[in-house]
């Protein structure tokens, strides 16, 4: 009985890393805006932290 169990966790988890790794077209593709001066990108909308941005 505790095998069974055992084999379907590891089963589950299995499947559930199949459908991690899964990508879809559309989200895949993510454009990060980069700093033009020191090229890290840049997260929000602020300016960026090395104040030199421009």
């Amino acid at each position: 009985m505790i095998l069974k169990i055992v084999s379907l966790f590891l089963i589950g988890m299995l499947v559930l890393g199949m459908f991690g790794k899964l990508r879809l077209p559309g989200l895949a593709k993510r454009s990060t805006q980069k700093c033009a001066s020191c090229g890290r990108p840049r997260i929000g909308r602020g300016p960026c932290p090395c104040k030199n941005h421009g």
